[in-house]
């Protein structure tokens, strides 16, 4: 359970129909292994203790009395099992019988949650047997192990709450509760419970998965919870359906784990709650009920540390997928064009004037500018694409710049600033052989007084090439290449950049542009204000401030979720395992916090400049911070993680 994670089971047993022990015994033996695989939270499908397809079977005493016998089997069993355990049985009271999920741990049976609502259509006839359960819980009659008649919540408005992990916050509905059109589960979550279960009984129609993949997914979404859904399967009577035992695990809209249909399973998911507290927190649409009429049952499970499996990408801002990176990409170019659409018919410009160097921002920078005038019908010749060599700059990045602006169709020119630096130099007493940060910041800020000027002559704006990543690192000289009169890449971080530019590259179906934009993504990121050893390079980002594949993981789950340094550790370890040692990673991790505090006067005042993901450092928009903020809470907690390390 350490940084709130969870490890929770879908579970649908072999069984057989109408036949208590059998099925008992399957529940039993997969509970164990459950529970053997650090499993904390079981769910299984509804009425799994019998079958879901049973019929009128339902109405024997027999099969019912049956049922009650095996269920206290199953319940002894968890006595010896350290988790919470739902499991789907028929349940009579007061004449009546009922669909429930009954909920134990460690031997007591903490509540039944009935079902709402009863389907009776199509090929389901629940209505022949169960009757709609109640919704404020009432207390029944239960004799427990001992002998002793004790009493248990029944109703759907009831809360299972975690004593030893009080952000696990429990609740139940049951299949068709969730396809109505204002499913039990929006109730639950409003009161309180951060993981909802679902134990059904869905067979299969065509297109019906997806369908059910999609409310599962939503659900947990518009929620903000952990959703776990367990479905029958195997050994359900196929006299008229089909049921392929479709489980599913799902966390705030994003499928965690999903099970083969038409085989039985167990399927795990390791849920965060502590992001989805974030989420509950930062979201203002998210208003708990307060709804008096739930009750609240209290267990307990053991504090262990949950072992993680789930995959953290490595470049948490790029699509995963092929199918979702063109369309990512093609929708964040078309985000960054429209925005400086709107700026420049705003100002009446028919120009825009970019600082090209043949690095990466820049030239995302000019092919986002070329979207946006092409959708204006603005002549391409009117982007002013100005190179300014100094002492760093080399052939490689220069013949770069030429090419794409040439292939681009934007206007050319060069105006090498050698000269007016070393004119400055001399004005303050600045000696050119001292390679110290005025040497380095003089030769910005003479590049943007040179596109400022050359935007008033033409009547155009500047076009800023500043990523998100620099931004968040502080990495802009002030008043230098951090500023402009729209920033077109502030809401695109360093890793995502490279990924547009190689979309880009692949898609535009010019050769020349093409093999240009191929040259550019295997350039060493470089703001090239040192002199160049043999012609190449001397200058390398990441060198100085780190992999920018680092910084964007930790910026991402930083500003995102709000983790605090020891989670992102632990993350980035899982995620970059075999690629960064854990030291580096705590290196790195301690320059991001120290510099993301340090240079938030930077952010503070950014130009304007279009989000585009669901991270940005915009100070009207996403981070509302002080730029004398203190560091000291996160860099002490690195430093207890770097003590640790040292003893490990």
């Amino acid at each position: 359970m350490k940084d709130g994670f969870i490890k929770a089971a879908a579970i649908t047993p072999h069984i057989r129909v109408a036949d208590p022990e059998y099925n008992g015994k399957q529940v039993i033996e997969t509970m164990k292994q459950a529970v053997k695989n650090g499993a904390k939270i079981l769910v299984y499908p509804e009425l799994v203790m019998t079958g879901y397809t049973c019929g009128d079977l339902f109405l024997q005493k027999h099969l019912l009395d049956r049922t009650q016998m095996e269920f206290r089997r199953v319940l002894d069993a968890t006595r010896r099992l350290d988790a919470i355990v739902f499991v789907g049985l028929p349940w009579v009271y007061a004449g009546k019988l009922y669909n429930v999920m009954a909920a134990m741990n460690h031997g007591d049976l903490l509540g039944l949650v009935p079902k709402r609502i009863i389907p009776n259509y199509g090929e389901f006839y629940e209505a022949r047997h169960f009757v709609p359960g109640m919704e404020e819980p009432i207390y029944i009659p239960f004799t427990d192990r001992d002998g002793d008649e004790i009493m248990i919540p029944m109703g759907t408005k009831t809360l299972f709450r975690c004593t030893t992990f009080p952000q696990l916050i429990l609740a139940a509905e049951i299949c068709e509760d969730l396809w109505c059109p204002c499913p039990p589960s929006t109730g639950h979550a409003l009161a309180g419970a951060t993981v909802i279960i679902n134990g059904s009984a869905s067979n299969e129609s065509t297109g019906k998965a997806a369908y059910r993949r999609d409310l599962v997914t939503g659900q947990s979404g518009r929620l903000l919870c952990g959703y776990i859904y367990a479905s029958v399967g195997e050994g359900e009577s196929t006299q008229d359906l089909v049921f392929s035992g479709h489980n599913m695990i799902a966390e705030d809209g994003v499928l965690l784990s999903e099970s083969p249909r038409f085989h039985t399973s167990i399927i795990y998911g390791e849920l965060d709650l502590d992001k989805l507290e974030y989420e509950r927190r930062r979201s203002t649409s998210f208003i708990p009920s307060g709804d008096d009429e739930y009750t609240t049952e209290e267990f307990e499970l053991k504090q262990t540390e949950t072992k993680l499996t789930r995959v953290f990408a490595q470049t948490p801002f790029v699509p995963q997928s092929k199918h979702d990176w063109e369309e990512r990409c093609e929708e964040i170019l078309s985000i960054q064009s429209m925005g400086l659409a709107k700026r420049l018919q705003h100002t009446h410009s028919q120009c825009a004037v970019i600082g090209i160097s043949g690095g990466l921002d820049s030239t995302l920078a000019l092919l986002v500018t070329v979207k946006a005038f092409d959708y204006l019908n603005i002549p391409r010749s009117n982007i002013q694409a100005i190179t300014m060599p100094c002492f760093g700059t080399t052939d490689r990045t220069y013949q770069n710049a030429c090419r794409m602006a040439e292939s681009t169709g934007a206007t050319l020119t060069e105006i090498p600033i050698q000269e007016a630096v070393r004119i400055h130099f001399r004005d303050i007493g600045q000696k050119e052989s001292v390679h110290d940060v005025t040497y380095e910041n003089s030769q910005a800020r003479e590049r943007t007084q040179i596109l400022m000027d050359v935007a008033n002559q033409k009547g155009g704006m500047v076009i800023g090439t500043g990523d998100m990543s620099e931004l968040a690192l502080g990495w802009a000289t002030y008043n230098g290449d951090h500023m402009s009169m729209y920033g077109v890449n502030a809401g695109v971080p360093k890793t995502l950049v490279r990924h547009l530019v190689r979309y880009y590259a692949d898609t535009c179906g010019d050769g020349i542009l093409s093999d240009t934009l191929a040259d550019v993504l295997d350039t060493p990121v470089s703001p090239e204000l040192l002199p160049p050893e043999n012609g190449t390079i001397s200058q390398k980002t990441e060198d100085l401030v780190g992999p920018y594949e680092l910084h964007d993981f930790f910026l991402y789950y930083m500003l995102r979720f709000a983790f605090p340094p020891a989670k992102i550790y632990r993350l980035a370890v899982r995620a970059f395992e075999g690629k960064f040692s854990r030291n580096t990673i705590l290196h790195w991790l301690h320059t991001f916090y120290r510099r993301f505090f340090t240079q938030q006067f930077k952010r503070s005042c950014l130009p304007d400049g279009p989000k585009v993901g669901s991270v940005a450092v915009s100070p009207r928009g996403d981070l509302r911070m002080p730029s004398d903020a203190c560091s000291t809470i996160w860099l002490e907690e690195l430093r207890k993680l770097e003590e640790q390390e040292k003893i490990v």
